[in-house]
């Protein structure tokens, strides 16, 4: 009753097919792009950008390239730290040596040499998957940070071993470096979700999303009816690496502005990025936003609670957070598979026929 569907035709199969078949999902899609691209960024401060709302931004497009490789394809990874740091190392040699390059142009040819890595990693999973294929990525989660560390030059031979990022300009205005703005750095992070949220939802729509939920499903049988496992199995990982390197050159350049490999992109950040499609939902591009939201606000939350009203210690506080987390994907893996994606679907059909039961 919420959706007032009365009259909401469909006179095509193009109408009938499209992302938001109803009408008021439509515009309450478009309202939110509104908010955030008008409204938003003359209201955001620093504490907004750094705390909540560039993390999420940033988190939400690494989300949606894991999801692409696991939840679409099936795939198991727990390599994407080290894949986020190759996007990042590669995004510092490349502001580096072309210093008068776009820097878009820079984070997207960092997110092609990432893809071009995922690939070469992603070739064991021709012949093995499941927890073998888990423990191949997470071999080459480790050997990723220490190829980082170990060699000088991809750190331009600095003495602390870490990167930092050069400032640089999109028309005229800094989105890198220490005097960048804080609507300047949600703008860019937001840019670049729209667009590679949209060519994701596509992807996934299409026959390349369908080949790689054939592979997931039953790769045997995929392969029987036509499928080609290694095109599948291959463009997840090159899909999903682009996205995870972007993810990585953004976290680098546009939030942190200097990163030293372990402690930014160790295997930590790795189960981060699988907790938030396992709570958000696999196979699911609005699942990858859900879980990165949840688990970029609920530090912020418990914190300001604990610490900032209870007076808890901080460590505490922290220590709380991941009980919460760790029973949270307890729950969700027995109860509800599909995450708070799924949760928000049933919520919808209930919507839908309210107040009526069935």
């Amino acid at each position: 009753m919420f959706y007032r569907e009365a009259g909401d035709f469909k006179t095509s199969y193009r109408d009938d097919s499209q992302t938001f078949p109803i009408k008021f999902d439509r515009f309450r899609y478009y309202a939110v792009l509104l908010v955030a691209l008008a409204i938003v960024p003359f209201f955001i401060d620093s504490y907004w950008a750094n705390a909540l709302l560039v993390p999420f931004l940033i988190y939400a497009i690494a989300a949606i390239g894991l999801n692409i490789l696991t939840g679409y394809c099936g795939q198991v990874s727990l390599g994407t730290g080290g894949f986020m740091a190759v996007g990042a190392y590669a995004c510092y040699k490349l502001m580096t040596a072309f210093p008068d390059v776009n820097i878009v142009l820079h984070i997207i040819a960092a997110g092609g040499i990432t893809a071009a890595v995922g690939v070469l990693f992603g070739l064991p999973s021709l012949r093995i998957k499941g927890f073998y294929l888990a423990v191949a990525t997470l071999a080459a989660q480790f050997f990723l940070i220490w190829l980082f560390n170990k060699v000088p030059w991809f750190y331009n031979y600095s003495a602390s071993g870490q990167i930092s990022a050069p400032e640089r300009t999109v028309f005229g205005i800094a989105v890198t470096g220490p005097h960048t703005e804080a609507w300047a750095k949600y703008l860019v992070c937001l840019l670049f979700v729209a667009v590679l949220a949209w060519v994701a939802r596509n992807l996934t729509r299409g026959s390349i999303g369908r080949s790689w939920m054939a592979i997931r499903d039953m790769d045997i049988a995929a392969e029987i009816i036509g499928v080609n496992p290694l095109k599948a199995k291959l463009t997840a990982f090159a899909v999903s690496s682009f996205y995870i390197g972007i993810a990585g050159a953004l976290f680098f350049a546009v939030y942190l502005g200097a990163v030293e490999v372990g402690e930014a992109f160790g295997i930590q950040k790795s189960f981060l990025i699988l907790f938030m499609i396992i709570i958000g939902g696999l196979g699911s591009i609005f699942g990858s936003f859900a879980g990165a939201a949840f688990l970029v606000l609920l530090p912020v939350l418990l914190k300001n609670v604990l610490v900032g009203t209870l007076g808890w210690p901080t460590d505490l506080a922290a220590h709380i957070e991941l009980m919460i987390v760790g029973a949270l994907i307890i729950v969700f893996l027995i109860a509800e598979p599909h995450g708070i994606a799924q949760l928000w679907r049933i919520a919808k059909e209930k919507l839908r026929l309210w107040p009526f039961p069935h």
